[in-house]
């Protein structure tokens, strides 16, 4: 395996965290004779745990390394497979060398670990390669990640099996080999996958949340760091969200007119044509959060990723744009509850970069937040007070207006009236009763709805009524707690 490694060009850097490298070390020790074997085994487990770490997180299932090997090739970004994800087709010398590189990885695919178990007494590699995971709820593991990777992993495995069964007539072959015909069948696999999805967790992923990394240390500034962390930037660490709500403009209720000038921008954005920073601002619990979260499930196939950002991070806006300008995909820079107080100064970095700075900002990135101030920053009777002090009021003032009119749109989410929340409510509990007729056409089960679900329109209406009362008047998200606490 090390032998093999070593003629990687393309995929060279393989990270200093790769399993492949650990055990190729581990091999090039047990080769020489020189070894504790103690230790040795050691280092085999210490890497296999690392290996299931990472099938937890992916759902990795059957063979464990053949996942592992696929998903080192949609991850690994080098010049070739970013090359891919920007123009769709690699043309040139340097195809060459990456086909060289499907050479190896089809013959790490194929690694025979027995003698290495046998030499060490060990039989973990015969476990790992006819693995039976555990069933997991899609929260627990990324469900993105996890179908891409073994979708392109069964391919490998087809690939194998022609492999394998053109070796057994090598006569067929004349100006081509068996290995020859695989490493172009696994190079044509990727390259269209690198156009189709991307390359590395960006490409992989929906949405992510980022976090700053101290200077010359690994350390970040997130609780927990976790297998699926990886570099965005220098000094920005990026975490993917595998728990998204899969929730689509459809499903919001009412306020057609917002969705449509949402969907509108976007849909300029993605095609390439201008497009705005966009506000979404309003009473709390109608639906502003709701209707930037269901466009990376409306849009995540047009190329669409999303990155949240909260208010202490703003410094960090200007160098992670700068990380993303350049690749294949199209960005929102997400910051819910947007709002500073009179005495923070944060919003200053966020006017510089929507504009105002030297550097233009890309057009593959734009600024998405919501607030339930209209003008974002808090203002005080003092701000339009004749009496007060300030020499150069006006200028004070439009010095906090200024950065909501870098927004290009803005668009007003208000409470809806007694009407439109009644209207909510019912359109809900109808959703709530279609779902549970359709499962129990479908297995018998349902949903095991409660009486006080089935009740009359008058009876419904009434319990949305004293809700609102009791839960800080109508809203959509006090709909929705109704008939969460109902069901």
């Amino acid at each position: 395996m090390y032998k093999e490694l070593s003629k990687l060009m393309m995929y060279r850097e393989l990270g200093e965290d790769s399993i492949i490298l650990k055990l190729s070390d581990i091999i090039r020790d047990l080769s020489s004779g020189e070894y504790d074997k103690d230790a040795l085994i050691s280092r085999v487990y210490a890497a296999v745990h690392n290996l299931l770490e990472i099938a937890t997180d992916y759902g990795f299932d059957k063979n464990l390394w053949h996942d592992y090997i696929a998903y080192t090739l949609v991850t690994n970004e080098n010049p070739f497979s970013l090359t891919a994800e920007r123009a769709g087709t690699v043309e040139g010398s340097v195809n060459n060398f990456a086909r060289e590189d499907m050479r190896i990885f089809m013959h790490l695919y194929n690694y025979d670990f027995s003698n290495l178990e046998e030499a060490l007494g060990i039989d973990c590699f015969s476990t790992i390669t006819n693995y039976k995971s555990v069933h997991k709820r899609h929260q627990v593991y990324n469900r993105n990640v996890s179908k891409k990777v073994r979708d392109i992993s069964d391919s490998i495995e087809v690939i194998n099996a022609v492999y394998d069964e053109e070796k057994k007539f090598p006569q067929n072959f004349t100006t081509k080999t068996a290995d020859d015909v695989a490493a172009e069948m696994l190079l044509s696999l990727v390259k269209e996958f690198y156009k189709a999805f991307g390359v590395g967790m960006l490409g992989l992923n929906t949405a992510f949340r980022i976090a700053e990394t101290a200077p010359g240390s690994n350390n970040r500034d997130t609780a927990v760091k976790n297998s699926v962390d990886f570099q965005i930037g220098r000094g920005i660490s990026c975490t993917p969200i595998k728990n998204t709500d899969r929730i689509m403009l459809d499903d919001l209720i009412g306020y057609d007119i917002q969705k449509t000038r949402l969907r509108e921008n976007t849909e300029s954005f993605l095609s390439g044509k201008p497009a705005n920073n966009v506000l979404l601002y309003g009473d709390a619990g109608t639906g502003k959060s709701t209707s930037i979260k269901a466009l990376i499930n409306e849009y995540y196939d047009d190329g669409l990723r999303m990155i949240e950002l909260y208010k202490h991070q703003m410094k960090l806006l200007a160098p992670l744009i700068t990380s993303i300008k350049n690749r294949n995909y199209r960005f929102i820079v997400y910051m819910d509850d947007l709002s500073f107080e009179e005495d923070e100064t944060e919003y200053k970095y966020l006017k510089a970069v929507i504009e105002g700075g030297l550097e233009t900002r890309p057009d593959n990135v734009l600024i998405y937040a919501t607030s339930n101030r209209r003008n974002l920053i808090r203002e005080t009777w003092n701000d339009t007070n004749d009496i007060e002090l300030d020499k150069h009021r006006s200028d004070t003032l439009q010095e906090k207006l200024s950065l909501v009119s870098r927004f290009g749109v803005t668009i007003p989410y208000m409470r809806p009236n007694k009407k439109e929340y009644e209207e909510i409510v019912r359109s809900l509990a109808e959703r709530i009763r279609k779902t549970d007729k359709d499962l129990k056409d479908l297995n018998g089960l349902g949903l095991d709805l409660s009486d006080k679900l089935n009740v009359s329109d008058e009876e419904l209406m009434e319990l949305a009524n004293k809700w609102s009362v009791a839960h800080g008047g109508m809203s959509g998200r006090a709909a929705q707690q109704l008939i969460d606490s109902l069901s």
